[in-house]
This record gives structure tokens, sequence and C-alpha cells, in this order.
């Protein structure tokens, strides 16, 4: 009778389950409030201003997923558009990484799918906050298989903030980085997951998740060459297993066959020297492996003489990959390195030889208040966490020491490179703080404990303190335990009672020099945890105010403020309608490269030249046209087929990007191929000026004159307030150009070429009646209140 009611009681839950569930769903709800934190930050763009395209880039990104999301994948890949780069035009699919246009459009086909109304434009301008969210959670598993799910936490919230990462993911902000930072987060997570499982299939994940990476952004290369550093640097220490082989052999294999399936990259996945380390370090490591393979078959003697045959054969056939390597990187000009990648690894590089690629601001090296501006008080908690990645040093912390280091380095050489650092600076801030937060709570846990426990065991006349007593209490609990549990089994052996004894006694000897370690007295338990927090609040404001003032503003729409109130510069959006509504849809329109994108993408209309960079000679043509005197640039133009040139001056306003303060790069471009433009003609004893001292080549040239013409009449001085002095030659007339439009700050000017035949026309037959009629026109337009 007594077995049915034994069976019948319901075994109570065990206290340890219970702990962990109600841990899982607190670590899951504290997901979704990083989630909601992470996309919520990145609407003050949208709240403050309205659900606007933001920048440059992302408008190009913006025409092409609207192209896509009309025409399908097909005629995606094969687009010849032929409104950029005229006369040469571009092939789309094949020049773009199509990760961001292939994610919005599936986005906006989900949706419409599941009856939701959403333009594509809404789509793209919420998919960079969607992706954060996302990228926070990949942070947390990353984080959680190097330290733990506390430092993951930690991590996911810091990420979900940082400065660094909100300026490229706001809503508006359409570019490539808004889901290449989760696919680089995730890639790693993988790796690091497959390092600590030995799975093939999270092995296979990496691979796909790298894929993913490729089409996405062109840093795809940090991977492929971080990964092999982190490998090479396991086995250099002696830390290679069996697991190391499957997180990096198939990321190798399956991963360039897969990177050379996207169009952009191709051969170059095997053919350019950024993906050559990757294959050196997997020659390394199946050498490795097969002499650990020969070592566990063959006895120590057998194993001496397969080494010295190895290690010939393993040398010659280094040597032969290595001269074939060189081979042919020597057969290029640039040594198989791309542009970008050689001013990475050679800082100077950009000046010497490639001033389009030093003329991009995001491509100067960052200055130390960017550093403070972009990841604050994470700077003071990086060394932190280095410390408590050694403590103890595994596969996974490795990685992210590792991370940290490579990240630094690139982001002091481009500051657009900040992006990469800020998921490093995040995860190793979250492990010093969860570090720092578990020794401050255990110590005041056992201090309080000390305080309120009345029992003989605490103290207990221990010559240790208060660690001693810790360890008694803790002790005495695990010899009871161990007895209760050891009660119904059976007698172990001598020699097995011997080798329990010392491994409970090593196992005594562990936990109290630890925590005699991490044990601190109450007082400074609760400031340190007290600074904390303080520190942690004095990151989240700044983190919002980053979120609000800095980072929210469309460079479309500018925004200023005085005592008379806010002010609202829509100049770049007037000038783009009045293209498109007064214009002839084939009309083409020359302006700086920066425009190009915006311009094709809101006027509809064909330009010379744009943001993708890829014809320095095309570019230069421009630049040379805007460095000449007025006939020879109306000359170039001329024979581009443009119609309307635009150029962007904020000398009346203070706007300081405009195209005065880029005109010396126009100039060095343009004389990198036509040499009879020389910078030294432009400059006064060294010096850059539009005032009275400029030289008579500055003066003259046609973005002088585009600029300041007319400029006078505003106050009657001539005074920029950008470069702060009055300019040098006040009135002029354009004799190859007219005025057709300029916005209503002054910040765009619209200029048309005046047609060759009315031009000599008029210079031959010149009445006085109708320069008298002119003249008339003239003072009625002035007079006109509407003109």
């Amino acid at each position: 009778m007594a077995e049915p009611v034994a069976n019948a009681a319901a075994p109570a839950p065990a206290p340890g389950r219970l702990r962990n569930a109600f841990g899982g769903v607190l670590c899951a709800f504290t997901l979704i409030l990083i989630g909601v934190l992470a996309f919520s930050i990145r609407l003050f763009s949208v709240i403050k201003y309205e659900s606007v395209i933001h920048e440059f880039d992302p408008y190009f990104n913006f025409r092409v997923t609207q192209f896509l999301s009309k025409n399908g994948i097909y005629e995606f890949w094969n687009w010849f558009d032929d409104r950029t780069w005229y006369p040469l035009g571009r092939v789309i699919g094949g020049t773009v990484y199509p990760g961001l246009t292939l994610t919005a459009g599936s986005i906006w086909w989900l949706v419409n799918a599941l009856n939701i109304p959403l333009s594509v434009e809404t789509v793209c301008v919420f998919t960079a906050p969607i992706f954060s969210a996302i990228a926070s959670w990949a942070t947390y598993l990353l984080t959680k298989e190097a330290k733990g799910t506390g430092a993951g936490l930690m991590a996911a919230a810091i990420l979900a903030m940082v400065p660094s990462y909100i300026s490229r993911s706001v809503a508006g902000s359409y570019d490539n980085e808004a889901v290449a930072i989760f696919a680089l987060v995730f890639t790693f997570y993988l790796y690091v997951k497959t390092l600590n499982t030995g799975s093939l299939f999270y092995a296979t994940l990496n691979a796909l998740s790298y894929f993913y990476m490729v089409c996405s952004w062109g840093g795809y290369t940090f991977i492929i060459n971080l990964i092999p550093m982190h490998v090479l640097l396991c086995i250099v220490t002696g830390r290679y297993s069996s697991r190391l082989y499957i997180a990096y052999a198939p990321l190798v294999i399956l991963g360039t066959l897969l990177a050379a399936l996207v169009p952009v990259v191709g051969f170059n996945a095997v053919l350019t020297s950024e993906h050559f380390a990757s294959f050196l370090v997997f020659i390394i490591l199946h050498v490795v492996a097969f002499v650990y393979y020969i070592k566990g078959l063959l006895t120590p003697r057998l194993f001496k003489m397969a080494m010295t045959l190895v290690i010939t054969v393993g040398l010659a056939v280094c040597f032969a990959v290595v001269a074939i390597l060189v081979a042919l990187v020597a057969s290029s000009p640039t040594k198989g390195w791309s542009g970008r990648s050689l001013s990475l690894l050679d800082p100077t590089y950009a000046s010497k030889y490639i001033p389009i690629i030093a003329s991009v601001s995001e491509h100067q090296p960052p200055t130390w208040p960017s550093y403070f501006m972009d990841i604050n008080v994470l700077a003071f908690l990086v060394p932190a966490g280095i410390i408590s990645c050694f403590l103890p040093l595994s596969d996974a912390s490795s990685f992210m020491v590792l991370y940290l280091v490579t990240a630094v380095y690139f982001s002091g050489v481009m500051v657009r490179l900040m992006l990469v650092l800020a998921p490093a600076a995040c995860i190793l801030s979250g492990i010093a703080l969860s570090s720092a937060f578990d020794v401050l709570t255990r110590s005041m846990k056992f201090q309080l404990s000390k305080l309120f426990d009345d029992g003989p065991a605490i103290g207990n006349g221990s010559p240790n303190g208060s660690s001693a007593s810790t360890v008694n209490t803790s002790s005495s609990k695990s010899e009871k335990t161990e007895k209760s549990e050891a009660a119904p089994k059976e007698k172990p052996s001598k020699k097995n009672r011997k080798k329990d004894r010392e491994v409970t006694e090593s196992a005594s000897v562990k936990p109290k020099k630890e925590k005699r370690l991490s044990v601190l007295p109450l007082e400074a338990s609760i400031v340190g945890t007290l600074l904390l927090i303080a520190l942690g609040g004095f990151y989240v404001v700044h983190c919002v105010w980053a979120a609000a003032e800095a980072y929210s503003a469309p460079s479309i729409v500018l925004t200023s403020r005085s005592r008379e109130g806010l002010h609202v510069f829509d100049d770049f959006r007037e000038a783009y309608a009045w293209l498109s509504h007064n214009t002839d849809v084939d009309d083409k329109v020359a302006s700086w490269w920066d425009y190009g994108y915006q311009t094709t993408a809101m006027a509809n209309r064909t330009v010379i030249v744009d943001n993708n960079t890829w014809n320095n000679t095309h570019i230069a043509t421009v630049g040379t046209a805007m460095s000449s005197p007025e006939k020879a640039a109306w000359e170039i133009f001329d024979s581009l087929d443009v119609k309307y040139v635009l150029v962007v001056f904020g000398g009346l306003v203070g706007y300081p990007s405009d195209d005065i303060n880029k005109f010396l790069w126009m100039v060095r471009i343009g004389g990198g191929e036509f040499p009879h433009i020389k910078e030294p003609d432009y400059l006064r004893d060294g010096q850059y000026r539009v005032d009275a001292q400029a030289t008579p080549t500055m003066l003259n040239c046609l973005m002088y004159k585009l600029c300041y013409y007319r400029f006078v009449e505003t106050d009657g001085k001539g005074f920029d307030r950008v470069r702060g002095y009055e300019i040098g030659k006040k009135h002029f007339k354009l004799t190859h150009f007219e005025e057709v439009f300029t916005t209503h700050h002054w910040m765009v000017r619209i200029y048309k070429l005046k047609p060759q035949k009315n031009r000599i026309r008029g210079k031959l037959k010149k009445s006085k009646s109708s320069s008298k009629t002119s003249s008339t026109l003239a003072a009625g337009r002035k007079k006109n209140p509407w003109q």
C-alpha cells in the first residue's frame, strides 16, 4: 500500500530549475526591451523632421530598390543605367553590393503579401532601425559565447545606444552599413560558436552568414582577414584542436565559393591580395592537422622521421605557393590591393596617389574628440574588458581581444571605420561591466550576510578573516550534500578514496583563492556600484543627445538655431524639384560628384558623374571644367552634351560643406589627369583665398564665377560667412552661362549653357536699342516682387 502513495505524490520541482526558467524568461524580456530601445532611439529623425531618406548614397540605394520592386530581380541583374556617368552609363547589377537592396525588397514584398500597404520609401527608411535591434541581439549571442549571459545582455544594451552605430543607422540612413554590422557580428558569433562546439552545422551557417556579409558591404574583407589571424594565433600559441579546423576550413572553401557568386566580387575572391591571407592560413592549418594526425598513429621515433619529411615537403609547398602569390601580386601595379585597402595599410597612400579617395571626409583620420563623441565612456571601460578576457583566456575571449586591436588600428586610419570598432568596444565594455557588477554584488551579499547572520560558522576564529569564513560555510554545506548523496552508494575503494580526497582538496583550495580576491569591503562595494550606475547614466544621456541632435538631421534638410528661433533650409529639394519640373527629361546636369545620386533620384535627370567614383578620368574632366576659365569650361561641358550646371554655395547662410571649400580637391583631381591644371596657381603664398588677395587664376575660374555671381547684391559688400571675408572679384558678367535658378537661401545655384549661335550673334550684332531694351527689362525685373 505504500507504493501507490509514493507514486501519487508529485515530485517537488528543483529550486535550480525554477531559477533557470525564471532567468530565461527575464533574459528574453530584457532582450525584447533592448530591441525596442535600439529601434526607438533611432526615430528622432522621423519625429523631428519627416520620413525622408538621408545623405547621398542612400538615395542611390533607394532608387535601386524602387527598380527592383517594380521590375523584379532578373531585370535588376541586367539593368544598364543610362542616367548616370553620361555618356558611359553603368551596369548596376554588376557594380553594387545587392544585400541591402534584396533585404529591403524582400521586406517590402513580405509586408505587401500580408496586405500591409507600405511604400518602398517607408520600408527603406525603417530598415536600418530594424536591423539595429537584430544586431543588438547578435551581439548578445556573441558575448554570451565568450563570457556568459550577464556580459551578453550588458553588451547588447550598450550597442543599442552607441553613437558610432547610431550615426549610420538612424531612420532614413539607408546605406549598406545598416545591415552589414548585423552580418559582421553574426558571422563572428557563428565562428565562435563553432569554436566552442565543433559543430559542422554552425560552420555551415557561418559560411552562409559570411555570404550575406559579402552581399552587403565591401568591408567583408575585414572578416576574411581577421578570422585567419585568429586561427594563426591559436596555432602559434598551441591551441590547435579539431574544433578550430571545423570552424575555419568550411568557411574558406564554402565561403569563397559563395562570395564568387556575387557579381561585384566575382573572381576577386581568389585573385586579389585581400583574400590571400585566408588561403595561406588554410594551408598552414592543414599542415598542422596532418602533423597531429600522424602523431597519433606513429611511435615517437617514427614521428620524428615523419616530421622531418613533412616539414621539408611543407616548406617546399609553402615556398611554391608564396612564389605563385608573389608573381601574381607583382604583375599588378597596386600589388593586388585595391585603393581603399592600400590607404588602410598605408595612411599616406591616398593623399599621394588617389586624391579621389582622400577627398571624401569619412576617409580622413579621426580626431581624439571624435572617439569620445562616438564611443564616449566605453574608451575607459575597454581596458578593463581586455583584462577580464584574460581571466581566464579562451579561444573566444582571445578572438574578442584580437577583434578590438585590429578595429582600433583601422578606426585610427579612417573615421568611417569607427563603425567597425563600435561592436568590439561594446562587447569588451559589457564584459568589464558584467565582471565589475559581479564582484561588487557578491561582495555586498557576503558582507551583508556577515552582518545579519549570527551563526557560529561565520568567523569561527579563522585567521583568514572574512574570505576564509566564506569558504568554511560553503565547504560545510558541500560536505553535507556530498554525505547525503553518497549515503545509498557503495563504499569506494582505497585508491578511489585517495583520488576523491585529492580532488576535493584541490577544489576547496581554488574557490578559497578566488573568493579572497573577489571580496571587497561593504562601503567600497556600495560606492563602486553607485559610480558604475552614474557612469551608465552619463552614457545614456550622451547617447540620447547624440541620437536626437547630432545624428538625426538629414543632410538634404538642414536646420540652425538663432535668437529668432529654428531656421529650416530646404534648398536641396527646392533645386531638385525645379530641375524636375522645368527641364526636359533628356537634359544632362553637371555638378561635382557628391550630388550625382541625389540629382538622379530626386530630379530624374542624367548626370555626368556621381558618388560611385568608378571612373577617375571622368571626374577629373568635371574638376578641370570647374577649375578652368569660363570659355574653356563651356567647351568641356558642351562636348559632354551638358545643358545645366549645378553648384552648391554656402557663403550667404554659413553652410561650410559647399563647393568653394571642396574646390581644391577638384583642382587636385583634375590636375592628376590634365597637367595644365596646377594647384599652386590657385594659392597665394600657399594659402587658399577668395578675397582680394586671391590669384587671378582663382578669380577667373568657373567655380568662383558660378558661386559668387551677383553675390554682392545680397548685402552690398559680398561678405562670405564661411570664409570670413569679402570676396575679391565682386562685379562681373557671365558670357557663356546664364543663371536660371537660385534657391531661397542661395545654397544651390543652377546655370544654363548659352547656345553658341546666339552668343556669337549677340556679340556681332549688338545695338544700342537692344541694350536699352535689356536694361529696361532688367529694371522691371527688379521692381517685380514675385521675381
